[in-house]
């Protein structure tokens, strides 16, 4: 089989490190099934070859599902007879992009059952979760492996800071590389491999809407489902309505771009972040902020040109959060201020997190630190924080105790604040 060919290739190369590395490779002593998520070409199959390496020595079984010569309907117990010809009876099974076969689940179900340890990874959010808490409810253990986080940036371009250098040399070098990090995200393709961005990002993108979504889903009006998701893209950062995107794009029915939107989502183009309210049906009902899960995207397929490093740097936080698993929101106060980050800590009570690229207008900070005391006074909380460019430090605005964070700082876990989570 082609497979174990591709899979001693992959094998052969030298790879990044992914947080979380360690605890997936412990979780392969125990029978759960392990399922790796998140965008494509993320890095998921290195992640589960990396796990499983370090568990097996490479004495594992591979199927990767993205080959178009596995055909649907796919007689997976024939699959299943191959396999074994190719890599014997061993209990050890990854299958690669499992959302492209129909019924896998049950397959895999049963293979679990009979003592199998598979690992699966897919590019599908709701469609895994859906399907895997129906059929394998308590025998899962799920991994969200996202493009290279700041840390994992970083770490790709071997970059040490030179103790040796001035403080402020140090943080100039550091917020070199943010910015680069910034504008050509972390796709290990661009990164590692120094592939162009722009075009590279822009397939991407258009190869996940078409073939993840459009095929996925039987979209008939494509073109419709590209405008959709260009205008999300161009509006990260931004709150946005269903009716208010069925108005700006003509379509007609405001049901149609729920569908769409809900298929991007899926996909892992978007993340859509709810607006905070105590009750459930304001949230339900709030309009909504749109994210992608790379700013290196952003700027390849977006329509408008020049820097918009405020928006691209909330971005960034927001798919932090994302990659640290807690819960988050975003909020308007009862008059109607913004703040960017509402995130509910394992107690059940919220730190406030604002996101600004540049302090230094009298207006902004005012607006600001304003928006962030009447949150904390509605929330009943002592203060809240500033991720910022570069500028550190503590104010107070009334009772409320704001912390100035640079962003690079907070990314690398570099701070202690009373307001981290």
């Amino acid at each position: 089989m082609s497979h174990k060919v591709e899979r001693d290739e992959l094998l052969k190369g030298s790879f990044v490190p992914r947080a979380g590395l360690a605890e997936a490779v412990q979780s392969m002593a125990g029978g759960l099934i392990k399922v790796v998520i998140g965008p494509r070409r993320a890095g998921k199959s290195v992640f589960a070859l990396q796990m499983l390496t370090a568990a097996t020595g490479a004495d594992f079984a591979y199927v990767n599902f993205d080959d178009e010569r596995l055909m649907q309907p796919l007689d997976l117990d024939e699959l299943l007879k191959a396999m074994i010809q190719v890599y014997g009876d061993n209990r050890t099974i990854f299958f690669d992009e499992i959302q492209n076969v129909t019924g896998w689940e049950l397959f895999v179900n049963r293979l679990q059952r009979r003592g199998y340890n598979i690992v699966l990874t897919g590019s599908n959010a709701h469609l895994l979760s859906r399907e895997l808490s129906t059929h394998l409810t308590g025998r899962y253990r799920e991994f969200r492996l996202l493009p290279f986080s700041f840390a994992e940036f970083l770490a790709a371009r071997s970059f040490v800071v030179d103790e040796t250098l001035a403080a402020t040399e140090r943080q100039g070098l550091i917020l070199k590389q943010l910015d680069d990090f910034l504008r050509i995200g972390g796709f290990p393709e661009v990164v590692v491999r120094g592939t162009e961005p722009a075009g590279y990002l822009t397939a991407l993108f258009d190869g996940i809407l078409f073939k993840d979504v459009v095929k996925r889903y039987g979209v008939r009006y494509s073109a419709k489902l590209h405008d959709v998701g260009r205008w999300l893209i161009g509006n990260v950062a931004r709150e946005y309505t269903c009716t208010s995107l069925k108005n700006a794009l003509a379509f007609r029915s405001v049901h149609t771009v729920e569908n769409y939107v809900s298929y991007l989502v899926e996909a892992f183009l978007f993340m859509s972040v709810t607006r905070y309210s105590p009750k459930a049906k304001v949230r339900m009902s709030a309009p909504r902020k749109i994210y992608a899960y790379d700013t290196g995207m952003v700027n390849a397929v977006r329509f408008r040109t020049g820097s918009d490093a405020g928006r691209l740097l909330e971005n960034l936080v927001a798919v932090e959060w994302y990659r640290r698993g807690v819960e988050f929101f975003s909020y308007r106060t009862g008059g109607g201020k913004e703040v960017d980050f509402a995130v509910r800590t394992i107690s059940g009570a919220f730190s406030l997190f604002q996101v600004c690229y540049d302090l230094s207008d009298a207006k902004t900070r005012k607006r600001e630190f304003a928006a962030l005391a009447k949150a904390a006074d509605e929330f009943g909380v002592a203060g809240g924080t500033v991720l910022t460019w570069d500028e550190e430090g503590e104010e107070l605005l009334g009772d409320c105790r704001i912390l100035l964070i640079p962003v690079w700082k907070w990314l690398l876990g570099q701070t202690k604040g009373n307001y981290e989570v």
